[in-house]
């Protein structure tokens, strides 16, 4: 080879190899969005998912097996509480209650008969009887106390006041054999009369007895609802302990939702909770009325009821929702949106701030709660900061950024197509923004 040739190729490769850092000097900045740190109130959040269930409903069941005479609803009527809803056959019921009602008439006019009716002949002559020897008794009296008087003044023989005494005791017992004997006559007829009453009770009770089984074939709502089910048709046999109609209140609804053991003990009974289904994004709110004192061992989880509102009745039973509530407040506290967080080492988590010179630092952060698209920041970042929320995947420590106000977008231009080398640095900005948005 040639001399000349020689030092020519030397010349080029310490040319190229002077040219190479020059180039490397000359990377452009990558482009970025930022936000500043703020604070602001999050709550800590707890979610869970589960079903929804009516309030409040009545499976109601028959107290007697008869054939369905007649249905006055169908499944889907709104109906009110006490609201006739079916008849059960029930002739022979009513044909046997009239006929108790008859011998409650029956019981009542024999006992108004024994309780008007005359005095019997002895009873009248135990009251002669009776008042006549009260009469000897007190004329016998009145001899006995005259004689005690005269013999105390030396007037009459003690022989006579001892006579008027015996008389006065024979009149006394006389008295009370009289009395006895009517007390036994009037007992007599008391137990008559305590046995026409008995009577008219016993019947009383028996026809109630038969209207209560007419009353069981009239089939009634406990509660104001929605009739939910309605299983037999005209005609068909109900038995007693099967639902004939089930309704339910659907005014309120409860889901019972599933949340797991450690986040439920920050559950309480009054709190706030939201709830949206899968195929919606309507939220509706309501409050935490039961937490479960135990866990599911087969889920380890703890079971919540939240109860709703369901004005419209938007909400069915069965339906699968999603519960977040809010179990705690945190006033003024450091958040940055999603975005921001990027992985960090050994499994950690960071985010990218700039510096005045528009040079990105990792930095390691710990996080606290997140509600929706904002995440508490514990300690790593402090407001007023900048954080990188788009363009910032990938990206190395101490890079030179350009912030920008919008995404990211393709260009001719040489510099901005190495700012996005490789399609993951511009799609993951895209997608950023996305979420953001």
């Amino acid at each position: 080879m040639p001399l000349r040739s020689y030092v020519g190729m030397i010349a080029m490769a310490s040319l190229a190899a002077c040219s190479k850092p020059a180039e490397e000097k000359e990377k452009p900045p990558v482009p970025v969005q930022v936000t500043a740190v703020t604070q602001a109130t999050i709550r800590r959040i707890v979610e869970g998912e589960g079903a929804l269930y009516p309030r409040n409903q009545a499976s109601i069941m028959p107290k007697i097996s008869a054939p369905v005479e007649k249905f006055y609803v169908q499944r889907g009527d709104h109906v009110k509480q006490g609201q006739l809803l079916a008849v059960l056959e029930n002739r022979d019921l009513i044909y046997a209650a009239a006929e108790s009602k008859g011998a409650v008439e029956q019981a009542q006019a024999n006992f108004k008969t024994t309780e008007v009716s005359t005095l019997p002949d002895s009873v009248v002559k135990a009251q002669t009887d009776l008042e006549a020897a009260r009469e000897v008794r007190d004329s016998a009296k009145r001899v006995f106390e005259s004689r005690q008087q005269l013999f105390k003044q030396g007037a009459l023989a003690g022989r006579l006041v001892d006579d008027a005494q015996a008389a006065y005791a024979q009149a006394n017992v006389q008295y009370r054999s009289a009395e006895e004997h009517l007390k036994t006559l009037e007992s007599s007829r008391q137990d008559q009369l305590n046995g026409a009453a008995a009577q008219v009770t016993s019947a009383r009770a028996h026809y109630n007895s038969q209207e209560a089984q007419v009353a069981y074939s009239r089939i009634v709502s406990p509660i104001a609802g929605v009739v939910a089910d309605r299983p037999l048709n005209v005609g068909e046999m109900s038995s007693a302990g099967s639902p004939v109609i089930t309704v339910v209140d659907v005014s309120r609804i409860v889901a019972r939702v599933n949340v797991p053991q450690a986040e439920a003990a920050a559950v309480r009974v009054g709190q706030t909770a939201t709830l949206t289904q899968p195929d919606s994004k309507d939220e509706v709110s309501g409050k935490v009325i039961v937490v479960s004192p135990a866990t599911d061992a087969n889920t380890t989880t703890v079971e919540i009821w939240i109860d709703v509102a369901n004005r419209d009745e938007r909400l069915k039973p069965g339906m699968p929702v999603h519960a977040a509530i809010g179990t705690e407040v945190y006033k003024a506290a450091t958040v940055v949106p999603a975005a921001a967080i990027l992985p960090g080492e050994e499994g950690g988590t960071a985010v990218l701030t700039i510096s005045a010179d528009s040079i990105a630092h990792k930095r390691a952060v710990t996080l606290g709660v997140r509600e929706g698209n904002q995440v508490q920041i514990l300690s790593g970042a402090n407001p007023g900061e900048e954080v990188v929320v788009v363009g910032g995947m990938g990206l190395d420590d101490n890079t030179k950024v350009k912030i920008v106000t919008t995404a990211v977008e393709e260009s001719d231009d040489e510099g901005e197509e190495n700012a996005s080398s490789g399609p993951s640095q511009k799609d993951g900005a895209k997608k950023e923004q996305a979420k953001q948005k």
